[in-house]
């Protein structure tokens, strides 16, 4: 079933948001549309954005969605482009999710012509606009861009309407360990926790110290202050053990001497030998205890 449906808005994408509407400003090939065909799509013919990159869909708000789509049905139709095989969600893959659930075999869309590049940087403005993402997949999806279209994080910025140094800042994030990645997809570690942890110059404490900030609550100025005091300490230098062989030629050498000996061993083999003496006079002790005689 078709119904006709005339838009509010006489700018370009009416509906998708002025961040959205800016993007395709410089896309010439698509028209201004007044007026635009809603369409009943079948929801198995339906498949989710697959450049979306929200990854987690609560499901508490999910279910809110689908019992008022069973009592009222879907009032915003979503926007999907034509694939080889049916339809893709350009957006309002939540009320696609809701209207599964709630058991309905059709949902209201707009079908429009869209390129891949243009699939990607919807997917990444809408959430944004909505604040559905995660900063680790908000991070995903600016690498996304940057990968996927061949753009630098000067050309990413001006495309989300956000800083340089914003976009650097979440890139950033995907440095961190998985583990501590695994707390802050979940929640249990803040943005601003997360981006102080990556100060720390041992990178190989961070999964250790993000659970200790996870597990004692600390703000984000407690872990500035943990990660500048843990980057102060110098790190304790290895004890090498020497073998059993290798200690009792020095305490021999040390008793036949009277002095401190010190034998350092390389793996392959070689090393050095150290006497310790105080003063001239026990240097000259040690040489005649080894009979060694500098006037010949």
């Amino acid at each position: 079933m078709a119904r006709n449906s005339r838009s509010k808005d006489n700018k370009k994408h009416g509906g998708l948001g002025r961040g959205i509407e800016a993007l395709f400003e410089d896309e010439p090939q698509i028209e201004d549309n007044n007026e635009e065909e809603i369409q009943d799509l079948n929801l198995s013919d339906i498949r989710p954005n697959p450049y979306q990159p929200r990854k987690n869909f609560d499901d508490k708000s999910l279910k809110e969605l689908a019992d008022s789509i069973k009592e009222n049905g879907v009032f915003q139709p979503i926007i999907v482009r034509q694939s080889v095989k049916g339809y893709e969600i350009i957006a309002g893959e939540r009320r696609f999710r809701a209207s599964k659930l709630a058991k309905k075999t059709t949902i209201p869309a707009i079908v429009r012509d869209f390129s891949e590049s243009q699939m990607m940087e919807v997917a990444v403005l809408e959430n944004l606009q909505r604040e559905d993402l995660t900063p680790l997949e908000e991070a995903q999806a600016y690498e996304m861009l940057q990968k996927n279209l061949g753009l630098t994080q000067e050309e990413v910025s001006k495309r989300m309407g956000k800083s340089r140094p914003y976009i650097a800042n979440y890139l950033r994030l995907l440095t961190l360990p998985n583990k501590t990645k695994h707390l802050l997809q979940h929640g249990d570690l803040s943005m601003g926790q997360a981006r102080t942890l990556l100060g720390l110059k041992n990178k190989d404490k961070i999964d250790e110290v993000a659970k200790q900030v996870v597990k004692e609550g600390m703000p984000v100025r407690k872990v500035e202050a943990l990660v500048a005091s843990l980057n102060a300490k110098k790190p304790r230098k290895k004890t090498v053990q020497k073998s059993p062989f290798i200690r009792a030629t020095e305490h021999q050498l040390a008793n036949k001497l009277g002095s401190t000996v010190n034998i350092s061993e390389s793996k392959k083999g070689s090393g050095h030998l150290s006497i310790g003496f105080s003063s001239t006079a026990e240097l000259n002790r040690i040489l005649d205890v080894l009979g060694v005689d500098l006037d010949e």
